[in-house]
Parts: C-alpha cells; sequence; structure tokens
C-alpha cells in the first residue's frame, strides 16, 4: 500500500511526463529535424597600409591626412610638443629609417618628412605588457584601446619602438574647438592612438587619411586577398618597414 508520499511523487511524476507530450505534440513535426546547419565561415581579414614616398614628395607641406585623422577623432591641439597627442605625424625620414637610409640616394626622398602612425604589429610588444589588457589585437590585425579600461601606467608607450602612442596629460575636451560627435572624445589620464579607423572600416569606409589623399600616396586593404590593392601595390614596388630587427612585423609598409 502507497504512503501519502509516495502516492504525491507518483502522480506528480506522472503529471510532469503528461504536460512534456502535450507540448511537444504541439510543436510541428519534424520541426528540429528539417532545421538546416548554419555554414560558418572561417575567412578573417588582415587590414594593411603602403606609404608612397615618392607620391607625398610631389606635395610637401601636405597635411590632408594628418588634419582628417585630427578632426574624425576629436584629437585636441594643446600647442606644445611636450605634450601633443598625436596618431598620425611626420617625421624626417633619418629619424623613421635610420637602418635604411644607405639605400635611398635621391635627396627629395632623404629630406622628406614621412608620414608616421601605429604600425599594427603583427607582433605588438605594446599589447604584451598592458596590464589590465586596455589595449589588444583584433583578429583583423587593429591593434585596439580601450579607454575606459587604461589605467594610464604608459607601459604601452614604453613597450612601443615607435612612439606611436599618446598620453593625455590634460583633459584633452577642454582643447577641442569642435566636437565630432561619431567618435567618443577622452580624458585625462589615458593613452590613445591611431585605429586604422575601424569605425569607418565597419561600414563600408577607408579610412580618413586614405581618403582624403589627392596624390593616391596611401592605399589601404586586406593583405589577405592577393589581388587587392595593397597587396599589388607590394608586389609591383620595393617597400620597407619600420626597424625591422625588432620582430614586430609592422602592417604598415613604405614604398620606394
Amino acid at each position: 500500500m502507497l504512503d501519502r508520499r509516495k502516492f504525491l511523487k507518483l502522480t506528480g511524476s506522472s503529471i510532469a511526463g503528461l504536460s512534456l507530450s502535450s507540448a511537444f505534440n504541439i510543436l510541428p513535426k519534424g520541426l528540429f529535424a528539417n532545421t538546416p546547419k548554419q555554414k560558418i565561415t572561417s575567412y578573417i581579414r588582415k587590414w594593411g597600409m603602403t606609404v608612397d614616398l615618392d607620391a607625398c614628395a610631389k606635395r610637401p607641406g601636405c597635411r590632408d591626412c594628418i588634419d582628417a585623422c585630427n578632426i574624425i577623432h576629436n584629437i585636441p591641439d594643446l600647442g606644445s610638443p611636450k605634450e601633443e597627442v598625436k596618431w598620425i605625424w611626420k617625421s624626417p625620414y633619418p629619424t623613421v629609417f635610420p637602418e635604411h637610409i644607405h639605400i635611398i640616394n635621391r635627396e627629395e626622398i632623404k629630406n622628406l618628412p614621412v608620414m608616421v602612425l601605429c604600425n599594427h604589429c603583427d607582433n605588438p610588444p605594446c599589447v604584451k605588457v598592458c596590464p589590465t589588457k586596455a589595449t589588444w589585437k583584433r583578429e583583423d590585425g587593429i591593434i585596439m584601446m580601450d579607454y575606459h579600461r587604461c589605467i594610464g601606467c604608459r607601459y604601452c608607450m614604453a613597450a612601443c619602438p615607435y612612439g606611436a602612442r599618446s598620453f593625455n596629460w590634460f583633459d584633452p575636451r577642454l582643447f577641442l574647438k569642435t566636437v565630432y560627435q561619431d567618435f567618443p572624445t577622452r580624458t585625462k589620464g589615458v593613452v590613445e592612438k591611431c585605429n586604422f579607423c575601424e569605425e569607418r572600416l565597419v561600414r563600408g569606409l577607408l579610412p580618413a587619411c586614405v581618403e582624403v589623399c589627392k596624390e593616391n600616396a596611401l592605399i589601404f586593404g586586406d593583405l589577405a586577398v592577393i589581388d587587392s590593392d595593397v597587396t599589388k601595390m607590394l608586389k609591383q614596388r620595393h617597400s620597407i618597414v619600420r626597424k625591422p630587427h625588432l620582430g614586430t612585423e609592422p602592417k604598415v609598409f613604405y614604398i620606394l
């Protein structure tokens, strides 16, 4: 004879089983069996840029790429080279390429200020030293910055061999004449740098510096595609990178 506890347990299980059976009977027959599996694609882009030094030499003093970058990324003008914040800037050729000075015998190139930026290295030392993971490498090769996670330790600045990062010693928003609404402003005490205009890439646009270049000196594209504009340029012309002996494998190539 069943006691009351066993009776309730037995009847409860029966009711639950009945409910499940009813629920499955309501669903269309073969609903899950006929659902096609989604095909997962594994293609990953690998972004890179070429800078044609000959094309740059055609317009000495041009700042179109720098000005465009500064405007759309809300980069402040502090008026002081010591504390300046810069994503793209120009430096003399011997300073940028001290190890390559022997392969250039044209004075117009030797004396040309070279456009420099974050190299978005394949082996970035800045990423390895960040204690909060505020800087990281995306699968497409872009080295990113999370301004909210940055604690201002500046380890990444010390690790970067290209001087491509800037520190906000002051509140940068106080030095902006206008604010570009499509990109966030930063705060005092964080590091920032070029991001290859990733916010434009996601919309199918080129980086701003590439778009405004009138001499087509800057070419941007997918290094993983054999017939992209950037890979074609690298096949057709001789290129160099900054400080190749360090093994960082930059993804910004300079065309000679």
